[in-house]
């Protein structure tokens, strides 16, 4: 999977750039360059000799595949309680007031990775018209970046999720390279993406102030997407991929130095102890590489304006920032410099962010993918089936809801007929399902791909694993963590009852074919009662074979046993295509066919509901 450089190379003199090989990995970085104006400065004490330069960093980061504030489940405009508006083309009015007030020159627009994946238009693009097709469509995101002009953006982990080949196609349709310095190849252990991208801003009398762009993504690639990547690529810990990057490119001689990375600020991870790298280690690599001035932040998908963390060894402040995801937040860190003793210095910098619902979309995005947009509309408003009665998720958190039902049937149906004639055929098959959406809803009457993609949001496929009752058991009391304990008695409010120690809604799961009590007054490690299979208690030396989805079987939620369990099976069918299989085979979406109550929430033996 060598990274490919006459691309590179090709793509560079698209742009004007020079390249220049890293120090010994024949790592290539672009060099852009581009003049600017030199602000000159009667900044007080600092005279009027003084070489000045303003330099502004825009970035955005887990776009995830939207383009325009439209919600393709709902059918409409996309809108929030909060208000917020999504989509590239706000972007682009956003990038295109920063390029007119600070003049175009000085600017400097990065992502941070999750682009491809998160929309039935990602989607779209990836399976029903894959772009790997020859002759395919050029990839929307491509174009909507290409045309807003992306300097450079990180791999995010969901890059991986539809294969390598989608994502090398998706590279190769881009005018700025896609980085990632801890992204190497398994064999060689060399970089598999371009590390890192250099650009030169032009100061008239001065010397050029370089940027260094520093690109690093997520090491649980390694388990989320092992299937696609295992024995291909491999992903090394950030702060030990930056510690050996910097160094280098100060030695370049970069002015300023940047790191674009998808890894959020908390230094947790969700993956337990499977991986010996960080998942969440932006501030980590903060604190413990010097040399770095600002951290574009991503994959958390959370909101900070600004943070600044002490770098331990040189005890310069770094500035970091997250702009919230979906394209709802621009992410600005303005760099003000001063040339002195022969050298640019960075004097200050700050970050803020700018706010997508501030502008309206630019029509130069709109008109560019309206034809993509609107195929992808029709696409998801295909009648496959109608449903007797209206399915909801909004108490699928804390009640056995049939809308769920239905997935793990599904999946039960698929990972049976498929070890039909096996020697696991006579196995018992469970099946684990999340409440990924609290919104999600099926209308009685005619349902759509719409309506059942909104059920199954995310790319997801299945896998079946070999667990035994004791493990089952062990595996529905991590779950059970879900719910916050709540004496006898004590009034139950809904919205304060789940997401104990802050445990998202996708890492709660139902098991189907059981039948379970959730005892919330107990303590979590002791909740599970009443745990029967076929109306006899469970037994714990007994076979069940478990229909999980790949994000679970690869240890996602660290969720015990299942990463380790044997694999019987596996596909790369979307449990969501095969939702939207078993609906327009059955015609009919009726509860009878596939709902039942398999588990409810008690305190000390009594129904919480």
């Amino acid at each position: 999977m060598p990274f490919d450089r006459r691309k590179f190379l090709k793509q560079s003199a698209v742009t004007g750039a020079g390249v220049a090989i890293a120090g010994g990995a024949g790592a290539p970085a672009a060099q852009a360059a581009g003049a600017a104006p030199a602000r000159h400065g009667h900044h007080g004490h600092h005279g009027h000799h003084e070489k000045r330069y303003s330099l502004t960093v825009m970035g955005t980061t887990d776009l995830h595949g939207h383009v325009f504030n439209w919600d393709y489940f709902k059918n409409a405009d996309y809108s929030d309680a909060a208000g917020n508006a999504q989509g590239l083309a706000r972007i682009s009015t956003l990038v295109n007031q920063v390029r007119a007030e600070k003049g175009r020159r000085n600017t400097l627009l990065l992502d941070a990775g999750d682009t491809i994946q998160g929309t039935p238009l990602t989607y779209y693009y990836a399976k029903v018209d894959p772009i790997t097709a020859k002759g395919g469509p050029v990839h929307p995101m491509a174009k909507a970046m290409n045309a807003i002009g992306y300097d450079a953006a990180a791999l995010g982990n969901h890059e991986f999720n539809y294969g390598i080949e989608t994502l090398r196609r998706f590279e190769h349709q881009l005018d700025f390279p896609l980085l990632g310095a801890n992204a190497v190849d398994a064999k060689t252990l060399k970089p598999a993406f371009a590390p890192y991208y250099m650009k030169r801003f032009h100061v008239p009398g001065a010397p050029p102030v370089k940027v260094a762009v520093l690109g690093l993504t997520n090491p649980g690639i390694a388990i989320w997407d092992k299937a696609l990547v295992q024995g291909k690529l491999a992903f090394e810990g950030l702060e030990e991929q930056a510690a050996k990057w910097v160094p280098r490119l100060r030695s370049m001689g970069a002015d300023i130095v940047v790191v674009s990375a998808h890894s959020g600020t908390s230094g947790t991870s969700s993956y337990g102890d499977q991986v010996p790298y960080v998942e969440n280690a932006a501030a980590n690599v903060a604190r413990q590489v010097p040399g770095i001035d600002a951290i574009l932040v991503g994959h958390a998908h959370l909101e900070i304006p600004e943070l600044r963390v002490v770098n331990e060894k040189s005890g310069k402040t770094v500035v970091l920032s997250e702009p919230l995801c979906f394209a709802e937040r621009l992410t600005l860190f303005d760099f003000e410099l001063v040339f002195t003793r022969g050298r640019w210095q960075v004097e200050s910098v700050k970050a803020s962010l700018k706010d997508s619902r501030t502008v309206a979309d630019d029509p130069r995005i709109t008109k560019l993918l309206s034809k993509e947009h609107a195929k992808v509309v029709a696409y998801v408003n295909q009648v496959v089936g109608r449903a007797t009665e209206t399915l909801t998720t909004v108490e699928a958190r804390y009640k056995d809801a049939p809308i769920i039902d239905l997935i793990t049937k599904v999946q039960e149906d698929v990972v049976k007929a498929a070890l039909a004639g096996t020697e696991y055929a006579s196995l018992p098959v469970l099946a684990q399902a999340s409440p990924f959406s609290r919104t999600s809803e099926i209308p009685a009457g005619d349902v759509t791909i719409r309506d059942l993609s909104g059920l199954y949001v995310y790319d997801n496929t299945l896998v079946a694993k070999l667990l035994t009752g004791a493990q089952v058991r062990a595996y529905l009391e991590f779950s059970a963590q879900y719910y916050v304990q709540t004496a006898p008695g004590a009034p139950v409010d809904v919205d304060k009852l789940t997401n104990a120690a802050d445990r998202p809604d996708y890492n709660y799961d139902y098991v189907s074919g059981l039948t379970y009590d959730i005892d919330i007054a107990q303590p979590a490690g002791s909740r599970i009662k009443n745990l029967s299979f076929g109306g006899a208690p469970l037994d714990d030396a007994a076979q069940f074979v478990l229909a999980v989805n790949n994000y679970r079987a690869n240890g996602g939620g660290a969720f015990p046993y299942v990463a380790a369990a044997k694999e019987l099976w596996s596909e790369s069918t979307e449990i969501r295509t095969r939702i939207a299989e078993w609906v327009t085979a059955k015609g009919v979406l009726d509860p009878k066919d596939f709902a039942s109550v398999d588990w409810k929430l008690t305190r000390a033996g009594t129904p919480v509901f």
